[in-house]
């Protein structure tokens, strides 16, 4: 049993999501503040820095890795010619099926990320992937995998963007009032998930094969002040 000095509370994405409104999909993602969707200046920012580090043409193919509802995902589709969206909960899945899939060239899949990138028989097809706001909630275990994997099945892909993620150098700024302990820090199922500092990231790709390039967003950005953001290449 924990003590109180390291206890914390675990996130469960899924019973998140079913908690809201079927049509707050900025709130089953929790790209919220203090609980309410973040403004759509906010959102072209992120959409703006994905286009700006993936440059996505209509000649791409885009491998989404936990996607989530595809209510971030979507307003990517008029400038790529093909999109897989892949999360493990069934429920975000299926909000993304009913409100924003375009069968057959923009589709979304119930599975883990490192079930995914595994298994997919066409690891050639893809161009580009994202992981956006999701990667520091995955296991350790996957997130070295689907890094491994994404380099050496996936011969096509050039660019990876994975966004939104914590920095542990600035862990402080974010946890005002109470530091984290550091098992919080490094469990993927706590709220944030799992930190890391961008010379840890560098390593982790490092191991993968992958060069990183990290940046931060805007200042305006709600969450800029406590995350960054890595582009891969071979």
């Amino acid at each position: 049993m924990q003590n109180d000095q390291t206890s914390y509370k675990k996130f469960d994405h899924n019973a998140h999501a079913k908690s809201r409104a079927p049509d707050d999909f900025w709130g089953q993602i929790r790209r919220t503040v203090n609980g309410e969707p973040v403004s759509d200046e906010q959102i072209r920012m992120i959409t703006d820095a994905i286009q700006a580090a993936l440059r996505l043409s209509t000649k791409d193919k885009l491998l989404d890795l936990a996607c989530g509802n595809g209510a971030l995902s979507h307003l990517l589709f008029d400038s790529i010619a093909g999109y897989q969206g892949v999360d493990f909960s069934e429920h975000l899945i299926s909000v993304a099926k009913q409100n924003f899939e375009r069968l057959p060239s923009h589709q979304f899949v119930t599975m883990g990320a490192a079930e995914y990138v595994r298994q997919e028989a066409r690891p050639e097809t893809f161009t580009k992937v994202l992981c956006y706001g999701s990667f520091s909630y995955f296991p350790a275990a996957d997130a070295a995998e689907v890094l491994r994997t994404l380099h050496d099945k996936f011969s096509n892909v050039q660019a990876v963007f994975i966004g939104n993620l914590p920095d542990k150098d600035r862990a402080a700024a974010f946890y005002k009032t109470k530091p984290a302990s550091a098992e919080e820090m490094a469990d993927h199922e706590s709220q944030i998930g799992i930190w890391r500092t961008q010379g840890e990231f560098a390593k982790l790709a490092g191991d993968a094969g992958w060069k990183t390039k990290f940046s931060v967003m805007p200042t305006e950005y709600y969450a800029g002040y406590y995350r960054y953001d890595v582009l891969l290449s071979r």
